[in-house]
């Protein structure tokens, strides 16, 4: 009975980490299993419920992480229960964080399905048991979630996966500019762009080579794989190169990117070791964003 309901508990837990409406997944949880000592499936309370297109975007805070600085980066992914649909929400009434300025980095374009540590918000040193909440209103319904320092949500695989040592890729993007890893990873930027012209971005990643089961089916080390998203911004993004592979421990890629309309954009590229969950998932370990800041011009 007391490992079913902890069980029950850690998948509550896991659920709190989603952000819901006050008829939430929790609620299902106590009365859909409380009295019989089994954890209730994510699906059974709504989480995992998928459809082609019509459905909501819910926040999801993943955890925290100590930065070498004294402060804290609080890491954020999102679900997105379309199988098909990307959906966009701006920055605004409907896609804002707080306290402090609406827009902290969050995307403004949801992928399918669930996406893991998409951005990190940075918090002071003394932000103690203060909150950042994440909030989202899509087809009548908000969802608002809130990252905390809670102690048992510490992300601490980012200084070195248990029985591995691996750590996540390190991004920059330029030969000698700053370098960063992990959900909150490192920004470049603003570049300048016109409408329907190619810019090109060139990422450069190194990788410690330490994996968890790094040996593939054909016995060589697994790559750095790259994937490029857009973030933020008004229009669609045109990736001529949209993913990459690069050697175990690293290397550069160029991708050509193109916008169809003027305005403020961020663009994305996640670095995945691929000791993780792939594509980069919740262990946290293994990945790592770069950010692009871009203004177009017509």
């Amino acid at each position: 009975m007391l490992a079913a309901v902890t069980a029950m508990g850690a998948e509550m837990q896991r659920a709190a980490r989603i952000g819901l409406k006050m008829t939430s997944a929790l609620t299902l949880a106590v009365t859909a299993g409380a009295f019989t000592g089994v954890a209730v499936p994510l699906a059974a309370q709504g989480l995992a419920t998928v459809s082609s297109r019509g459905r909501t975007v819910t926040p999801a805070f993943e955890g925290w992480y100590p930065n070498k600085d004294g402060s804290f980066s609080i890491s954020f992914g999102y679900y997105n229960r379309n199988s098909d649909e990307v959906v966009d929400i701006p920055v605004g009434p409907e896609n804002f964080v707080s306290p402090g300025d609406a827009n902290q980095g969050q995307p403004t374009r949801f992928y399918t399905k669930r996406n893991w540590g998409v951005f990190a918000v940075k918090v002071p040193a003394n932000f103690g048991d203060k909150k950042i909440v994440w909030t989202l209103k899509i087809r009548g319904e908000t969802f608002a979630i809130a990252g905390s320092l809670r102690p048992e949500w510490q992300i601490d695989a980012l200084e070195g996966e248990a029985g591995s040592g691996n750590t996540p890729p390190a991004l920059k993007f330029s030969e000698t500019g700053p370098e960063g890893s992990g959900p909150a990873g490192v920004t470049a930027g603003p570049l300048k762009a016109t409408v329907g012209v190619a810019l090109p971005v060139t990422v450069w990643a190194t990788d410690d080579g330490n994996y968890f089961g790094s040996i593939g089916s054909d016995g060589r080390p697994v790559p750095v794989t790259l994937a490029w998203f857009k973030h933020q911004g008004p229009g669609d993004v045109t990736f001529s190169a949209p993913a990459a592979r690069l050697a175990p421990t690293g290397g550069t890629a160029t991708t050509n990117v193109t916008f169809d309309k003027p305005g403020d954009y961020i663009i994305r590229v996640r670095a995945n070791d691929a000791s993780g969950v792939t594509p980069a998932g919740h262990a946290q370990c293994c990945w790592t964003n770069g950010f692009v800041r871009v203004t177009v011009s017509q």
